[in-house]
C-alpha cells in the first residue's frame, strides 16, 4: 500500500517545553510557579506580550505573587528579571534550556512588561496584552511575622465564643454568600488575631475582593498579606493602595495628564464614572482625550461635565457618541443659514401684524 501523508490545518497551535524542565525544575516548584513559568512560554512563543498584572488577574493571585514566582525562577537560573534604578521590573528575559543556562543571554526569547507611560515611553503599538499604564511593581519583601499559625479547634472555638466574633463572621457570610468552612473561619482569626486587622478593615477587604469576583479565600489572604506588609490599617489607606494598582484608575489618571496617585477628591470622580454613571472604560477615556484638548485646567471638573452630559443623553457605546456628534455638527451646519434668513429684514426680528387696511380706511373717512 501507498505511504499515506499526515498533515493537519494550520500552525502549530501549542506550546514547547523543554524535557530538562520537566525532569529537572518541574517537581520542585509550587502550583503558582508553575502556572506563571508556563504562561511566559506560552506568550513568548505565540509572540504575544504581557505584564505582571495582567497574569494576577489571569490566575486568580495578587501582583506580589506574580513576582515572587519571577523571583523562584530567577534564582533558579531559567530567567532573568531587570529592574530600573527604583527596583521597578522592567523587563523578563526568559533562557533558552537547550542551551547553556549560565551563557550568554538569547534576546530572542526575550518577554517584556513594560514601565507605565509616565516613567518611560513605549511605542504606541507594543502588541496585544500590553497596556503601557500599568502601574509598577515592587520587590516584594518576605516577612516572617506575617507568617499564619496552625490554629487548633480549640483556638478556633475560642474565637467564635468571642462576643464581637459573631458579627465579624456573620458580615463575611454575606459578602461570599454562604456559611464559612471552619478553614475559613481561621483565615478571619490570622486577619484579627497575626495581621491585626480591624473589623472595619477586614469589611473593606472582603468588599474589596467581591466586587472584583474574588471569593475565594486563598485570594483574599493574599491581598491581606499585601496590605499588612504595605503597613496598612485603616480603610482609607486600603483604599488609595487598591487605586493606585486598579488598572483602569491609573490608565484614567494617565490620560488626564496626572502621574501620581489619585487624590481623594480624583478618586471620588472616578468611581463616580465607573460605578455611578457605569460608563466602560473606552467612553471614559474618550472624555479624558477631549478634556486634554479643551483645557489644561481643572481637567476632572470638565470632565465630570462631558460624561454627566452624556449620562443624561443616555450614552452607553461610542457609537452614541457619533451620534451627538452628528447632531450637533449638523446644528452648527444649520445656524447660520437661519441667522442669514433672520437677517435678511431687519425688521424681522419685531413681531408681525397683520391689518385690515379696508377696515382702517372706513374708520377714518367716519371721522
Amino acid at each position: 500500500m501507498a505511504r499515506l501523508t499526515i498533515y493537519k490545518d494550520g500552525a502549530v497551535n501549542a506550546t514547547e517545553v523543554s524535557n530538562l524542565f520537566i525532569d529537572e525544575y518541574m517537581k520542585d516548584a509550587n502550583d503558582a510557579q508553575l502556572k506563571v513559568y508556563l504562561y511566559l512560554l506560552r506568550m513568548m512563543n505565540a509572540k504575544l506580550a504581557t505584564s505582571v498584572s495582567d497574569i494576577a488577574d489571569k490566575f486568580n493571585h495578587t501582583e506580589k505573587d506574580v513576582i515572587r514566582a519571577l523571583k523562584y525562577w530567577e534564582k533558579q537560573h531559567l530567567l532573568d528579571l531587570d529592574f530600573d534604578e527604583n527596583k521597578t521590573l522592567v523587563g523578563i528575559h526568559i533562557r533558552d534550556l537547550d542551551k547553556s543556562v549560565s551563557g550568554s543571554r538569547q534576546t530572542a526569547g526575550s518577554t517584556f512588561v513594560p514601565l507605565p507611560a509616565s516613567a518611560a515611553s513605549a511605542p504606541a503599538n507594543s502588541g496585544p496584552g500590553v497596556s503601557d499604564t500599568v502601574p509598577p511593581v515592587r520587590e516584594p519583601e518576605s516577612n516572617p511575622a506575617f507568617e499564619k499559625p496552625v490554629y487548633t479547634a480549640d483556638q478556633l472555638k475560642e474565637f467564635k465564643n468571642r462576643q464581637d466574633t459573631a458579627q465579624l463572621l456573620f458580615l463575611a457570610e454575606s459578602y461570599i454568600g454562604r456559611p464559612l468552612t471552619p478553614s475559613e473561619m481561621k483565615t478571619i482569626l490570622y486577619f484579627t488575631d497575626v495581621l491585626h486587622f480591624s473589623d472595619d478593615l477586614i469589611d473593606y477587604l472582603l468588599q474589596y475582593c467581591v466586587e472584583r469576583g474574588k471569593k475565594d479565600f486563598k485570594y483574599i489572604e493574599r491581598v491581606a498579606v499585601n496590605w499588612a506588609e504595605e503597613g496598612i490599617t485603616t480603610p482609607k489607606q486600603a483604599q488609595r493602595t487598591a487605586a493606585r494598582y486598579d488598572r483602569n484608575v491609573y490608565t484614567i489618571m494617565n490620560e488626564l495628564g496626572k502621574n501620581g496617585s489619585p487624590t481623594t477628591r480624583e478618586l471620588e470622580y472616578i468611581n463616580r464614572w465607573t460605578r455611578e454613571y457605569g460608563f466602560s472604560t473606552d467612553i471614559i477615556l474618550e472624555a479624558c482625550q477631549r478634556t486634554v484638548l479643551a483645557t489644561d485646567k481643572h481637567r476632572f471638573e470638565y470632565a465630570e461635565g462631558i460624561l454627566n452630559s452624556w449620562k443624561n443623553q443616555n450614552v452607553h457605546l461610542k457609537s452614541d457618541i457619533r451620534r451627538i456628534d452628528d447632531l450637533y455638527q449638523q446644528r452648527r451646519k444649520n445656524a447660520p443659514a437661519e441667522r442669514s434668513r433672520q437677517n435678511g429684514n431687519r425688521f424681522n426680528q419685531f413681531t408681525q401684524n397683520n391689518y385690515d387696511f379696508d377696515a382702517l380706511e372706513q374708520e377714518l373717512l367716519s371721522n
